[in-house]
């Protein structure tokens, strides 16, 4: 401004809100007083710089530096971000994650009915429709059929298996048409040794009585069972030299055990405990064999058994056979079935 404008007073005064004797101050400083200044500032700035560049290669030769350096800058970032500080604390909330939509997959298929069949080798296939007469289901040479139940193409279908596991499969993604279907292998990890016990349609709704070979068992409710993995999910937790044999639904207010000794026991289906995973309690004590069968029912309605021919028999008076969980029980009343068992638990056998 001095150099170069007419009148450099009147600008200094525009350009920096000089008072006139400021001005005037500055137009009688000579020059070079001026230059003097400027120097000076360009030689502090360079001292700063060859300081901060020692500073700097000397950090690149030590780790320690380095490490003291990264520390401090951490402390001062907590300092200015901490979660107690204005710009570090929360001010997102966490909410409740939203529960998974079973529904759309009901809204993406097509509700129809079909029938499941799963043959004694293992094979697995859907039938349009619901088949009323097994006879009237062909399987391949030397095969026959083992599970036969209705379901929609909406459902799900639990498989239990004899090592305790829990498997679900897709009514609509089984292998469907007049073929023998598709080994059941392909679907599941079901290692060799293990069969399936039990096929029902799932109920999240529903409670279950599982039990081993040896006896042991618990309440579980339905929706533990749920699982999308091929592995399954364990329940019941049996030894090598045990099996689950036993997956039925736990209504009414008592059970009903039976032996391969041919022993009936009764008693309050509180005294089981609900659980999602283990080995359960003794339901029944056995000098030789093991469990044969394990029913759930009301006392007051009596205990439902059917043969295999289907032919169903109540049996309402059974006091004589209560007791307490763990007992041996006693010899079954006359008029259950010869093969020592109690019938479907579920409706899937034609």
């Amino acid at each position: 401004i001095i150099r170069e404008e007419d009148e450099p007073k009147a600008q200094l005064m525009k350009t920096f809100k000089l008072s006139d004797v400021q001005a005037e101050a500055i137009l009688n400083m000579r020059l070079r007083a001026l230059r003097k200044l400027e120097e000076q500032t360009i030689r502090t700035e360079h001292k700063e710089l060859v300081a901060e560049g020692k500073a700097l290669k000397a950090l690149l030769k030590s780790d320690d530096m380095q490490w003291k350096s990264i520390a401090t800058d951490i402390r001062e970032l907590k300092k200015k971000y901490g979660p107690k500080t204005d710009l570090g604390k929360r001010r997102s909330t966490f909410g409740e994650a939203m529960p998974e939509l079973d529904v759309l997959q009901e809204i993406l298929v097509e509700k129809e009915p079909v029938t499941i069949i799963l043959s004694q080798k293992g094979w697995i296939r859907s039938m349009k429709g619901h088949v009323e007469n097994g006879k009237d289901i062909k399987y391949k040479t030397g095969d026959q059929g083992k599970f036969v139940l209705h379901a929609q193409t909406t459902d799900k279908l639990v498989l239990f298996a004899t090592n305790g596991r829990a498997y679900m499969l897709q009514a609509n993604k089984l292998p469907g048409g007049r073929g023998n279907g598709e080994p059941l292998s392909l679907m599941i990890d079901l290692e060799a040794g293990n069969e399936v016990v039990e096929v029902f349609v799932y109920d999240e709704t529903r409670k279950l009585l599982v039990a081993s070979r040896t006896g042991n068992g618990f309440v579980v409710a339905e929706n533990e069972l749920f699982s999308s993995r091929r592995a399954g999910k364990q329940i019941l937790n049996v030894s090598v030299a045990d099996e689950a044999i036993c997956c039925v639904p736990a209504t009414g207010d008592s059970i009903a055990v039976l032996g391969e000794n041919r022993k009936l026991l009764v008693f309050p289906i509180t005294d089981l405990p609900e659980m999602g995973r283990g080995k359960g309690v003794r339901l029944q004590k056995y000098s030789d064999g093991g469990l044969a069968d394990v029913r759930s029912f009301t006392a007051s309605e009596g205990l439902i058994v059917s043969d295999r021919a289907g032919r169903s028999r109540v049996f309402e008076d059974l006091k004589d056979w209560h007791g307490t969980r763990a007992q041996a029980g006693r010899i079954r009343p006359k008029g259950f079935p010869s093969d020592g068992l109690m019938g479907p638990a579920f409706k899937n056998k034609l």
